[in-house]
């Protein structure tokens, strides 16, 4: 499977360790940066992120920065993505199964390594349940407002 991940400065290390561990598991992984740990603006490459995921060149997305927080919102604003920030495994795997997250993000700051390999592995391993949640889900994109 295809995925791609990427970070702000605060979590180019977390972004690192995440990318050899999905390539470990055998995955394809699109390393959408940055490279260093010099300063950037989230934002861009939340942006960057939600386009190949909503273009269907990465099935999933990871997004990481210090807190989790902006990447997730920067993600979120592209209509065909549902990035969910989450902090443990059953947060992960809930926003799989109800919410058919296409997306997961999570603050290099305020969550470890294996921490983030679990929330990993919850996330690619739980199916979108559908049923009651499938026309939730469809107004996550075209809202009845």
């Amino acid at each position: 499977m295809r995925i791609a991940i990427a970070s702000d400065h605060a979590a180019v290390e977390l972004k690192a360790e995440l990318r050899e561990y999905l390539i470990g598991l055998g995955h394809e992984v699109a390393d959408l940066g940055p490279d260093t740990t010099d300063r950037v603006d989230y934002p861009d490459f939340g942006y960057r992120l939600a386009a190949v995921v909503a273009d269907g060149t990465a099935r999933f997305g990871v997004a990481l920065c210090g807190s989790g927080i902006g990447i997730s919102i920067a993600v979120n604003r592209h209509p065909g993505c549902r990035c969910a920030l989450v902090s443990e495994p059953l947060s992960a795997a809930l926003a799989r199964e109800h919410n058919d997250a296409n997306c997961i993000a999570m603050g290099a700051r305020l969550t470890g390594v294996d921490m983030a390999k679990a929330c990993l592995d919850a996330f690619l391993t739980t199916s979108f349940g559908g049923g009651r949640h499938a026309g939730r889900v469809a107004k996550l994109t075209t809202p009845a407002l």
